[in-house]
């Protein structure tokens, strides 16, 4: 399987991400970009903002493409679609219920088998999940000492609108689909399809 091992700071620098997107760091940097080139040419902004959603995300270009190809037969506006798609993942779900402090630690957990959907168990990050679906700790893992803590944490972690977290019993559910307005950090998605429609 291939993953992606950049150095994250480095690469949130580059691409003018805040690490609190990614869930490093809850202060937010006031110039995540750093010096740069005044000008960039209109190619270099949407490659750019591609590979922005494909870090924050941790999907690789082959994936990515799929899902941009499934957003645009979806219907409606493509863009909005393509982060709707993305935003469904699992590893994302469990991320953004707080279930992990990081997406790349979500995927982890997910690959490891610790989490449901409806029940049943599902090991596959990149599993969407739909409306009505309750994502939860399985019965087994509930006893890990890395559960237990965020059973016992105080730190409330605010779930997205489209969510609804139950933290007593280590379980979410999906009460609508994600939209734009639901994405942590700015993203100008029509630049992305403008590069793929080229």
């Amino acid at each position: 399987m291939a993953k992606n091992t950049q150095p994250v700071l480095k690469r949130c620098r580059t691409l003018g991400v805040s690490p609190a997107a990614m869930g490093y760091s809850k202060t937010s940097n006031k110039n995540p970009g750093g010096q740069r080139r005044a000008k960039k040419s209109e190619y270099a902004l949407q490659l750019t903002e591609k590979q922005k959603v494909k870090f924050v995300y941790g999907i690789l270009e082959k994936q990515f493409h799929m899902y941009y190809e499934k957003a645009e037969r979806m219907g409606g506006n493509t863009g909005e679609n393509l982060l709707s798609l993305i935003e469904r993942r699992l590893d994302n779900v469990v991320y953004r219920l707080g279930f992990a402090s990081t997406r790349r630690e979500a995927r982890q957990l997910v690959n490891h088998g610790h989490y449901t959907v409806n029940g049943k168990r599902v090991n596959i990050p990149s599993y969407l999940v739909s409306a009505g679906d309750v994502v939860a700790v399985c019965e087994k893992s509930v006893s890990n000492n890395r559960f237990k803590k965020l059973k016992e944490d105080d730190a409330f972690v605010a779930a997205p609108k489209w969510l609804e977290r139950d933290k007593n019993n280590l379980q979410g559910k999906v009460v609508a689909m994600p939209t734009k307005e639901d994405i942590d950090f700015e993203i100008a998605e029509n630049l992305i399809v403008e590069l793929y429609s080229k």
